[in-house]
């Protein structure tokens, strides 16, 4: 039995014969009859109009199951097929000689290659987008065949794999992934995600993984074990009946609060990006909203959403939210997401550029807008400002002489808004968490983003394959600087919370508990395992754990007692 390691990106244990995948159709070449650049436009354009039937299907699948992230991605796909110049310089090369499925793909990865060269995380995944465009094209010239009928538990196998692929129905026996390329946070791992497909990716060499051949995927530790053994068999089947069981549980009791052994109770919220994401949130148990992803409101468009456009979405979302609090992140739109209206122009490191509160800043029109929308959503229920990209404390202080103004406008204008809206910050750069005991005296909460948190203080691009086994949230630097931030949002007398993907990690929920943390937001498939957790803590135990992780100096070593500690509990719990 051979063991193939790569990292954990969807957790699962899976049983299943290998079903490899290739995006290379150059293999379509020979078999195509190519005719008169008449007809391979007549092809083209059928083609196209299929590509976009196919699209608007899976789209409204998607959101019918209420899969908005997968129903975001997709749409960019059917945008990204109606865009005129790419249109037009695949029927350029239709001019010059070219078969249709050719052109298609030269095209794509023409465009695809601009995109990478820019060299930055947002843009290398529109650069995967274009691609997947180009080669369901290409597919449907080649009647190239995608989908499979079987019967058996399979685990797709790829280099990389077009999200759409993953997307389309296709048959139910498809279970896990495996992918050569590195990032966890692909549109292809986004997907898998809301399949509930078991994903490991960043394995270096697939070339054991052939076709038909029996592997058990564990998507937790990140390995392949190929062609197990009876006796190792037997023993992931049970590993894998255990976590539907274990699943079933959790969804029973997810409507109640997570509380730990000792009477310490932790609130747990969403993450969303637009209104119909409730839905789904609520139905996994989520007590409230903790991050609010408004910039969604603002892409894919010529002008920017107005004031009664916003408060409308938003008044939605806090109306859900019922007595709980809704967290309204203002607008984080940077280089890495242009918007026409904005004009921000080339930037060689958009992430380090004019973006999020550096923008609402100078744009007085954009930040009043917005603000006067939350406070207007207000007198629906509790609604939150929260700043991002904090670096200092005069950013909160000019903010919120635009929050007062706001009021002000409101006041004058004679509409109905909320005097009793919290004000927050992000807390996702090193600068901001060295300077939390002075931030917090000019806020009334923080939320602690740990995705941007640990890329900062690490200095790697998560995203990168070649860095990405780097980027940890167990980091001993990342860890103080949580415990930092918590006990100085203590000390003034405001909640702290963490809305990372942290947050969702139930291992990390128990050091996060031990700090002291008030509040956890995560997707929202995540919130019943991380309750789950949480009422198996032992506040004691917990701090000697955190302790003992103080002591260590290795991201690696401290994600293992954690994960030993988190084992010990689960059985203790059983017993």
């Amino acid at each position: 039995m051979e063991k193939l390691k790569g990292i954990g990106a969807v957790a699962g244990t899976v049983i299943g014969n290998i079903k490899r995948v290739s995006t290379d159709l150059t293999g379509y070449y020979a078999g195509y009859m190519q005719e008169t650049p008449e007809q391979e436009k007549a092809k083209l354009l059928t083609a196209l109009e299929q590509a976009d039937e196919q699209l608007s299907r899976m789209i409204e699948t998607a959101a019918a199951r209420g899969n908005t992230e997968q129903t975001a991605i997709l749409e960019a796909h059917r945008t990204m097929l109606a865009d005129p110049a790419l249109k037009e310089a695949v029927l350029q090369k239709l001019n010059e000689g070219e078969g249709a499925p050719q052109a298609m793909l030269a095209v794509a990865e023409q465009y695809a290659a601009m995109l990478s060269s820019l060299d930055d995380l947002y843009l290398r995944e529109r650069a995967a987008d274009v691609l997947d465009v180009g080669r369901r094209v290409a597919r449907i010239l080649f009647k190239a065949e995608t989908g499979n009928d079987g019967e058996q538990t399979m685990i797709l196998c790829a280099k990389d794999i077009e999200p759409s692929l993953l997307a389309e129905p296709g048959s139910a026996a498809v279970q896990g992934l495996i992918l050569g390329y590195g990032s966890t946070t692909s549109h292809a791992v986004i997907i898998a995600k809301a399949k509930g497909l078991a994903t490991v990716v960043g394995v270096n060499d697939l070339s054991q993984l052939i076709d038909g051949i029996e592997v058990i995927l564990d998507g937790e530790k990140g390995e392949i074990l190929i062609a197990p053994s009876p006796e190792v068999r037997s023993f992931y089947l049970e590993k894998s009946k255990g976590e539907q069981k274990l699943l079933a549980v959790q969804m029973a009791q997810a409507g109640e609060p997570a509380v730990t052994l000792d009477g310490v109770r932790i609130q747990l919220a969403a993450n969303i990006g637009v209104p119909e994401d409730m839905k789904r949130a609520l139905e996994f148990g989520c007590e409230g909203v903790g991050l609010y992803r408004t910039e969604f409101l603002f892409m894919g468009k010529k002008l920017p959403p107005g004031e009664d456009e916003q408060t409308e979405l938003y008044r939605q979302v806090v109306q859900q939210c019922k007595q709980e609090l809704c967290i309204i992140r203002t607008m984080d739109i940077g280089g890495d997401k242009p918007l026409d209206y904005l004009n921000i122009g080339e930037e060689d490191n958009p992430f380090l550029g004019w973006r999020a509160i550096r923008i609402s800043l100078e744009r007085p029109d954009l930040f009043l807008t917005q603000l006067k929308a939350i406070l207007r959503a207000g007198i629906y229920g509790k609604a939150a400002i929260m700043l991002p990209m904090i670096i200092s404390a005069d950013e909160i202080r000019r903010a919120k002489v635009f929050v007062a103004q706001a009021a002000s406008e409101l006041e004058r204008e004679g509409k109905a808004f909320s005097r009793d809206v919290p004000l927050g910050i992000m807390v996702e750069t090193p600068a901001a968490a060295v300077l939390a005991p002075v931030l917090a005296r000019e806020c009334d909460f923080f939320s602690i983003g740990t995705n941007d948190l640990v890329q900062y203080t690490l200095a790697v691009d998560r995203g990168n394959a070649r860095v990405s086994q780097l980027y940890s949230h167990y980091h001993p630097s990342v860890l103080r600087l949580i415990d930092g931030v918590i006990r100085a949002a203590h000390n003034s007398g405001i909640w702290a919370g963490v809305c990372g993907e942290m947050a969702g990690d139930p291992g990390a929920a128990v050091l996060l508990a031990a700090m002291g943390i008030d509040e956890l937001s995560m997707s929202a498939a995540s919130i019943p395992k991380v309750k789950e957790q949480i009422r198996r803590i032992d506040m004691r135990s917990a701090a000697k754990l955190l302790q003992q992780v103080f002591e260590l100096n290795d991201a690696e070593e401290i994600k293992k007692a954690v994960q030993k500690a988190v084992d010990m509990q689960a059985t203790s719990t059983q017993a």
